[in-house]
């Protein structure tokens, strides 16, 4: 039997902890160390600092640690992978070649490519196919110390080292999607070691420590961290992040669709738990491709409401600028009732009517609001003035989703001799449909209810997916699972979060997880980077559904 393989994880976005890499190079005994740096604003923010220096486009935050750590990394015969390359990872691997040479520590540099469709889509600014792990795992399997990648799924982190340590071939579909489980729940770092966490209050959460996978050769894994690291992890943590950013059970990616309704997790100790069960199915026949492009100019002001009559200065504000506004190509406005009656402190007799502008030419949205707004100041309602004063726009992006056939795109590792291994699709495809309703438990018997949060017995975890969001809701017995699956309905999901109502609305069944998850459309509008609503990547929304109250049966409470 080949040994486990420990993957941890060191980074969940492009900004996050500099200190993770270290912590997790001497917090105890490692593999094979990741860092995810991509989401989909990330590419837009990498496109538009290329625009400005063709040699940029790569996050320079992994250079930073690295300069630090690759010492670390080399005597412990850590590997690392990351997808820190982002549009550029060949430049990236060079960057950490001369880091190295200036070190003097000899590491082998290599890098995965192919990702970049740009080119084949004008308007752009930047279009990049998901690409799987096999790349990475040539890469390692060739004697690469740091594999660079670009456009790659987070879970190809996982199943590219997983595939090297235990010689997996494209068909192992179960044990490919057991790894890819378990890259999804270490790519975003501490949200699995109680971070952003519904129950935060079962653990010390101030600094919780970064999460690792002991993945063995069926594709199982346990799920911990290193001894003595903060945070903590549980089926509660795993079952979060399982639903994050996901939608049916079907979870689709380039190297294995992994079945989500087949994931079982158990508690295997403390801050330990046993991942398997998982089962997997032949990858999609395409691959997705992310694209994004500049939408356009935005602009926005806060107007301060104080005291009484706060709808009647909303709608004086609103008239008052109705002639300017025509002239932009939107403009949204959203009342936020943060005053209360009688209140012992100015802000908190305060609301905020926030207006938000949007045009294909800056000049629009900066005399919409620069001019028209500023204008005000001594011809508005009582007690007027804004929380800051507008500027003259800024340009917000779009992202946007479109699928290639899997033999158009060129996966390719680059290895640190500059041989160029082509990555060959696997043979076999399914087209994606529906999984069928798994069946239901009995609905409990009737009993007394009271009226509570919905927080009080299930966790929520949110986030988006494009102009998509999901809701992923969870419950820890079988009896408040028994409750919640016949309760909150599509229709139910709705009349707590009234936003959704007129958007289409699914929900999909995880009875192993004890877990619904709800996949909103268009809430988010073009995306995070068009700042659609003020939460764009909806991370509040399952907090939200959370605080809302409907009749819980009391033996659950």
């Amino acid at each position: 039997m080949t040994p486990p393989l420990r993957i941890g994880n060191a980074s969940g976005f492009y900004g996050d902890r500099l200190d993770a890499m270290r912590e997790m190079l001497t917090g105890g005994e490692l593999d094979v160390l990741t860092g995810d740096y991509l989401a989909e604003l990330t590419m837009l923010i990498l496109g538009r600092d290329r625009l400005k220096d063709p040699s940029a486009g790569y996050a320079r935050t992994f250079l930073r640690q690295l300069e630090e750590c690759l010492s670390l990394a080399h005597d412990r015969r850590v590997r690392i992978v990351t997808n820190a390359g982002g549009l550029n990872p060949a430049g990236l691997a060079d960057a950490v070649r001369k880091l190295a040479d200036r070190l003097g520590i000899p590491v082998r540099v290599a890098h995965v490519e192919g990702d970049d469709l740009t080119s084949r889509h004008p308007g752009s600014l930047t279009a990049h196919a998901y690409l799987g792990g096999f790349g990475i795992a040539a890469c390692l399997r060739e004697g690469a110390d740091i594999v660079v990648t670009g456009r790659v799924t987070d879970a190809a982190l996982v199943t590219g080292p997983a595939a090297a340590h235990f010689g997996w071939a494209p068909g192992e579909y179960d044990r490919l999607a057991g790894a890819v489980v378990a890259g999804h729940v270490l790519e975003c770092g501490t949200q699995a070691t109680g971070g952003n966490y519904a129950f935060f209050r079962d653990g010390d959460v101030r600094h919780p420590g970064f999460p690792l996978a002991e993945l063995h050769e069926d594709g199982s894994c346990v799920i911990t961290k290193h001894p003595g690291t903060g945070g903590f992890v549980d089926i509660g943590t795993v079952t979060a992040q399982l639903l994050y950013e996901t939608g049916p059970a079907r979870y689709a990616g380039p190297d294995v669709t992994a079945r989500l309704d087949t994931v079982r997790l158990t508690q295997d100790g403390p801050d330990r738990v046993r991942v398997d069960g998982v089962r997997g199915e032949a990858p999609p026949p395409t691959l997705k491709v992310g694209r994004t492009r500049v939408g356009g100019f935005r602009n926005e002001v806060v107007f301060v409401l104080t005291g009484l009559d706060i709808e009647a200065k909303a709608a004086l504000v609103q008239d008052q600028l109705a002639t300017a506004l025509g002239k932009v190509a939107d403009a949204r406005w959203e009342l936020v009732r943060t005053d209360r009656s009688d209140a012992d402190t100015e802000e908190t007799a305060s609301a905020l009517l926030r207006l938000v502008v949007r045009d294909p030419e800056q000049a629009a949205v900066g005399r919409a609001l620069s001019g028209a707004a500023v204008e005000l100041a001594l011809a508005s309602y009582p007690g007027f003035h804004v929380l800051a004063p507008p500027g003259k726009g800024s340009p917000y992006g779009v992202f946007e989703a479109a699928h290639v056939p899997r033999g158009e795109v060129e996966h390719l590792a680059v290895l640190d001799d500059g041989r160029r291994i082509p990555v060959a699709p696997g043979a076999d495809t399914l087209v994606l449909d529906g999984v069928p309703q798994p069946p239901l438990p009995e609905p409990p018997p009737p009993g007394p209810t009271r009226r509570a949060p919905l927080g009080l017995v299930a966790g929520a975890r949110s986030g988006d997916k494009g102009g998509d969001a999901n809701v992923g809701v969870w419950v820890r017995t079988d009896e408040a699972w028994r409750w919640l699956v016949h309760t909150l309905t599509v229709d139910r999901f709705r009349e707590l979060l009234p936003e959704t109502g007129g958007l289409t609305v699914t929900r999909h069944v995880l009875p192993r997880l004890r877990a619904l998850n709800f996949v909103v459309e268009g809430i988010l509008g073009a995306g995070v980077a068009a700042q659609h609503r003020f939460d764009p990547q909806a991370k509040a929304l399952g907090e939200w559904l959370r605080s809302r109250h409907l009749d819980i049966p009391e033996d659950l409470l």
